[in-house]
């Protein structure tokens, strides 16, 4: 294949804007401070924070269901936790329902379902008698009801294949306002700042054995299956 026709291919459209982007940046600094060490500089550091920036951004989240970015964020820490032993599920859909679980986490410390929440940063978080959860005006008791059902559910599930009885600890991840809590259990839901989600998971004692993680990972599997696109 030509250089040409290398270049052009699809699947290094990524490489070709990192290149521009880096020219531009590079040639930009150079001209305006009239110093080609300077323009050097410059170039390396944008294709570098180009690369940083769109690694993040890569999900196996399947691509067609258009993560949120709650959810990539999420999904970002909870890739940090694999090397703890930590196993996780993403997009799990609840039978016979339309309710989707964003993050399943197997590991250690227990199995937990995480939604994540990206909310109005204008509009502030509070509770009262964590009974009742409020962003600005408007009330989340639904939200919260369909997360605690959710991890009912799947909870249900999977100690049925498995022949005893584990609980899946439900949670609200939320991404935007302020949380003036560190983790409050709101109507039997943990809630939280989405930037907690590997603290919360963590803090608890260990109580599965690699053994029993991955059984549950396999059973979670195939119990909750992944989220496909209507036709």
């Amino acid at each position: 294949m030509s250089l040409r026709g290398l270049i052009q291919e699809p699947k290094y459209r990524h490489l070709r804007r990192r290149v521009i982007i880096a020219a531009l940046m590079g040639v930009g600094v150079g001209v305006l401070l009239i110093d080609w060490r300077l323009g050097i500089t410059a170039a390396i550091i944008a294709a570098v924070a180009d690369t940083v920036y769109h690694a993040q951004l890569v999900s196996s989240v399947p691509a067609w269901r258009r993560p949120s970015v709650a959810e990539r964020h999420t999904e970002a820490q909870l890739r940090k936790l694999e090397r703890n032993g930590y196993r996780s599920l993403h997009a799990r859909a609840i039978p016979g329902t339309d309710a989707q679980i964003d993050h399943l986490v197997i590991g250690p410390t227990g199995v937990y379902a995480v939604d994540s929440e990206k909310w109005d940063k204008r509009l502030p978080v509070r509770t009262q008698s964590h009974r009742k959860l409020f962003h600005g005006p408007f009330s989340k008791k639904d939200r919260l009801d369909e997360a605690r059902m959710e991890a009912s559910k799947a909870g249900e599930l999977i100690s049925q294949e498995l022949g005893r009885e584990i609980t899946v600890v439900p949670s609200l991840a939320i991404y935007g306002p302020k949380i003036p809590w560190k983790v409050l259990k709101v109507r039997d839901v943990d809630v939280f700042d989405g930037s907690r989600v590997r603290k919360w998971i963590t803090r608890r004692e260990r109580s599965l054995t690699e053994a029993e993680i991955d059984q549950i990972y396999d059973i979670g599997a195939r119990v909750l299956p992944a989220r496909y696109p209507e036709n």
